[in-house]
This record gives structure tokens, sequence and C-alpha cells, in this order.
């Protein structure tokens, strides 16, 4: 398992090495390290999504309402990792999930600071904790896309890979109420057709600028540590609330955020204007 992740890194950085290339403004380089998960264990019905409350009715993601159906956009040659803005603005992003042992006690975190993140999903987790989603959209949270069952999308079809997002589509929109606007794909692997079925879809690519590397359960301190050394306006931090034993981001999260805020940090969601 770590030889075939270290594989599946180096291939990761090298496709955000030769994105950055060509990048401009809002893009910048990355990779992404989230690592494979099984799929969940057998479990009761997933709930229905709860009444969307006043969060729902506002536009989350930028000035105006987005369409029921999101709009072709783009087609982008490497993912979007940094956010324009202005002052100590920065992006809290959470991978892999919705993992009901830890992601309600992020959200708990998140509530108590009145603070938005990004959620990037994956279906068979999405399933079978549609009640999660529904809070993320009543508490004013964004969903993205992940994919289904996290595989390495370069190894794919075209076909497969529209299968792996459309499906994940389809549960949030069920469980958030609407469609996602942004994907992130797995390892960080992006190519020519993922880039061109997001823009199908209506999905910007968003990778990050600070990595937590939480995924390796480095210890709280660490990860703590990581994400104050990289705070800086406009930055996006990768963190992951499913996947493995994440109480170490949990406590993480709970304690470098109101340090940040102390240091007049803000901390928001993507946006996209529509016209």
């Amino acid at each position: 398992m770590l030889t075939r992740r270290r594989v599946l890194l180096a291939g990761a950085a090298a496709l955000g090495a030769a994105g950055a290339a060509g990048t401009a403004g809002l893009l910048l380089s990355g990779s992404s390290h989230s690592p494979a998960r099984p799929a969940p264990a057998a479990g009761p019905q997933a709930r229905s999504a709860l009444k969307p409350s006043a969060y729902r009715l506002r536009p989350l993601t930028g000035d105006a309402a987005p369409p029921a159906q999101p709009l072709p956009t783009k087609v982008r040659h490497a993912p979007i990792l940094r956010m324009s803005g202005r002052g100590n603005t920065m992006l809290l992003t959470f991978d892999d999930g919705p993992n009901p042992d830890y992601t309600p006690h992020i959200l708990d975190t998140l509530a108590k600071y009145d603070i938005r993140a990004t959620f990037f999903v994956c279906g068979e987790m999405a399933d079978w904790n549609r009640n999660l989603l529904a809070r993320m959209a009543d508490e004013g949270h964004v969903v993205g896309n992940h994919t289904w069952t996290h595989p390495l999308l370069t190894q794919l079809s075209r076909g497969e890979i529209r299968d792996e997002i459309e499906s994940t589509s389809d549960v949030i929109e069920k469980a958030y109420g609407q469609r996602p606007l942004w994907f992130r794909a797995p390892y960080g692997a992006w190519n020519r057709d993922v880039f061109q079925l997001n823009a199908e879809m209506g999905m910007e690519p968003l990778a990050w600028t600070v990595d937590s590397f939480d995924w390796t359960t480095p210890g709280t301190s660490t990860i703590i540590r990581r994400v104050e050394h990289g705070a800086a306006p406009g930055v996006v931090v990768l963190h992951h609330d499913a996947g493995g034993d994440r109480s170490q981001t949990v406590r993480a999260v709970r304690t470098y955020l109101p340090r940040l805020l102390d240091e007049g940090y803000h901390f928001t969601v993507p946006r996209r204007k529509y016209t």
C-alpha cells in the first residue's frame, strides 16, 4: 500500500508541476494526497435530507444565485489553487468524507467560530451520510465533487470518469439541494478528459496551496504547524475528514482556527459569479 501510494503521489506531483507551467493569476500548481479509502461498511438506510434552512436560499458561491443546473465553464488546463480577493482571507477544504465519526466534530468547530468551509465529498460516503450533506447546506458550507470511489482518474476511460463524477453529483444534488460547482480530482491527478468533463458539467477544478498532510497522521501539533506556517492571503488549505483516523485533524482545526482568527485571518468559500 505504501509503495502504491508513493507511485500515485509521484504521478500526481508530476501532473501538478506540468499544469503550473500554463497557469496565471488564480492558477498555481499542486497534487492531491488523498488516500484511497475502503467502501463504507454496510449500515442503515441513509436518512433523507433535512429541511432546507435560510442558508440554502442564499447565494453561497457568488454575487448572484446560481442557476438550477450548473452552466458549462471554459476548459482549463490546470486546476485553480489560489483564491483571489482582498485581505487575509483563506479557504479551508476537506476531502474524502463525509464520515460520521469526524465530520460532525469539524462542523461543530466551524459553527462555533461562524466559519464556512468547502467539503469535497466522495459519492460512496455521501450516499451513506446524506444527513451530513444536508447539515453542510443548512450551515452555509460548499460541497464539491471528489468522485464516487476515489480512483486514479488518469487510469480510467472517459466514460468511467464521467460515471464517477455524475453519480456523485446526483447524490450531492439530492442531499445538498444543488449540483456541485467545484471538483477536486483524487490524488490531484487531472488530465484532458477530466478538465473537459468538468467544463461540460459546469464545475471548476479546485486544488490547494497548503497541504496539511493530515492523511499521514503526523501528529496534531505537526498539522497545526503546517497550517499556521502556510497561512497567507488567498491560500487554499487541504484537510481530510475521512479515509482513516482523522481525530488529529479534528483536534488541529479546533486549535488553530481561533489562533488564526486572532491574527486577523478570515475564512470563506470559493466564489463564482453569474451573469
